[in-house]
C-alpha cells in the first residue's frame, strides 16, 4: 500500500545497516512489479499469510471480490519465479491458521497449491486478535500471542511488547500487532520520539504487568482471557 516501500527497505538496509528486513503480506497487492522492487532493494524475507481455503471463503471473510483469492496464489508463485530468476537472496515463506475438522481439510488442500513455491510453510494457532475477533464463526482462539504451532510459548509475559515496536497509520506507537482499537497506544510519534514512547510510563507499566503474570485491568487482559 505504501508507494515508497522499496525505497524504505533500501534505506534501512543500506543507510541504517539493518541486518535483517522482512515483510508480512496477505499477498493481494504483491504484484510482480512490486515484488521485484522490494527484493532488489535488499528485502531479506517475505511471508505470505495464507488463511482462506477457496474463493467463496475468501470473499466471505475479506468482503472483497473472490477473484482476488486466485490473484494471491498467482502472486505467491510469481515471488519464487522473480527471486530465482534474478538470484535475489530473499527468503519466501507462508503461514496458515490451523483450524480443525472440515475447515482444516480444506486448508490443507489449498496449501498444496502454494507449498512448492515457498521455502517453508508453517501453521499458526488461531489468535484472538487481542480479544476483538474472539469467537467469530464459533471459533475458540488461543490465549495471547504464542508463536508458531510447533513451537508455542507461554502467553505471559508476551514477547512482543519487549521486542517489537508497531507504528500505526496515524503515527502512534502501539504495544501490540493486534491493536485494532487504539487501546495499546503508547505515544503520539508526531509529538514525542520513538525512544521516548518506547520507554514511556504506560509501556513500562504494561511490561511490568506482563512480568508479574497478571494483566488484569490492562490493555492485554482481553487477549489472555482464554487461558
Amino acid at each position: 500500500m505504501y508507494k515508497e516501500l522499496a525505497e524504505a527497505i533500501r534505506y534501512v538496509k543500506q543507510d541504517l545497516k539493518y541486518p535483517y528486513v522482512f515483510l508480512t503480506t496477505n499477498g493481494r497487492l504483491s504484484t510482480p512489479k512490486k515484488l521485484k522492487a522490494v527484493m532488489e532493494a535488499g528485502l531479506d524475507s517475505l511471508k505470505f499469510s495464507f488463511n482462506n481455503a477457496n474463493e467463496e471463503q475468501f470473499a466471505h471473510v475479506t468482503q472483497i471480490a473472490p477473484r482476488n483469492f486466485n490473484k494471491i496464489i498467482a502472486n505467491i508463485k510469481s515471488a519464487k519465479e522473480i527471486r530465482d530468476e534474478n538470484n535475489y537472496s530473499c527468503g519466501i515463506y507462508a503461514s496458515s491458521i490451523k483450524y480443525d475438522g472440515e475447515q482444516q481439510e480444506k486448508m490443507e488442500e489449498a496449501v498444496k497449491e502454494i507449498v512448492d513455491y515457498v521455502d517453508e510453510h508453517y501453521w499458526l494457532p488461531l489468535y484472538g486478535q487481542a480479544g476483538l475477533t474472539a469467537g467469530a464463526d464459533d471459533t475458540q482462539p488461543v490465549a495471547g500471542n504464542t508463536g508458531r504451532l510447533d513451537n508455542m510459548r507461554d502467553a505471559l509475559p508476551c514477547w512482543s511488547i519487549f521486542t517489537e515496536g508497531h507504528v500505526t497509520y496515524d503515527m502512534h506507537l502501539s504495544a501490540c500487532c493486534f491493536d485494532h482499537d487504539g487501546r495499546f497506544n503508547m505515544g503520539n510519534l508526531d509529538k514525542i520520539s520513538f525512544k521516548d514512547a518506547w520507554v514511556s510510563e504506560p509501556f513500562q507499566k504494561l511490561r511490568q504487568a506482563n512480568l508479574n503474570l497478571d494483566v488484569t485491568g490492562t490493555a492485554c487482559e482481553k487477549c489472555i482471557a482464554y487461558s
